[in-house]
């Protein structure tokens, strides 16, 4: 019988995500952004709401094509608050915009935006030992400095704690459970 983290439903959609996505170490600077933009678009709801709404957001917001999001007019926000495909807080629409003008702005400054996001840990995965879901951290030392950071950059949406699911979505982080079956597939080589 295959052992997963707590946290996981039975939904086919939510294994395929703890099993193949969450925890893996990710580089690619697109991927980065959308999920950032998604984790911010989580704050006060459930990760589930957000997962079943993913491939609305990304139809929404043209693929997380940081291009294409800045130059949204304001006739394109409005609609976005009728789209039933995302959630529709006007506050987390703008950010996305807010947030595609900052990733734009690092990538000029000739830096990758993995190559900043990954800065916060050094370049290398943190590898946790959790054995128990409540011993798992809501934030970090290095989720609390990737926020302020984000933040002074222009990001929205990225308190301690989005910044810290953030992290352990793209691999930042390896916060599997010693007795998850996906525990050391995540450790980074």
């Amino acid at each position: 019988m295959t052992q997963r983290c707590e946290w996981v439903t039975s939904e086919p959609l939510y294994i395929a995500y703890h099993d193949k996505e969450w925890g893996r170490p990710l580089y690619d600077d697109q991927r980065l952004f959308e999920l950032l933009c998604l984790e911010g678009a989580q704050a006060g709801l459930s990760w589930w709401t957000i997962l079943q709404r993913r491939e609305g957001y990304r139809k929404a917001f043209k693929g997380f094509d940081p291009e294409k999001i800045v130059a949204f007019g304001e006739e394109t926000i409005q609609e976005l608050m009728f789209n039933k495909e995302i959630i529709r807080n006007q506050l987390k629409i703008r950010s996305v915009q807010s947030n595609a003008a900052a990733y734009l702005t690092i990538q000029e400054s000739g830096q990758s935006f993995s190559e900043y996001i990954w800065q916060f840990v050094d370049g290398k995965q943190i590898q946790n030992h959790w054995v128990n879901q409540e011993d798992v951290p809501a934030f970090s030392e290095e989720s609390v400095r990737m926020s302020k950071q984000l933040k002074k950059d222009g990001f929205k949406f990225v308190g301690p704690t989005i910044c810290y699911a953030y992290m352990q979505a793209v691999g930042m982080v390896n916060d599997h459970l010693t007795t998850c079956d996906c525990y050391e597939a995540c450790c980074q080589q």
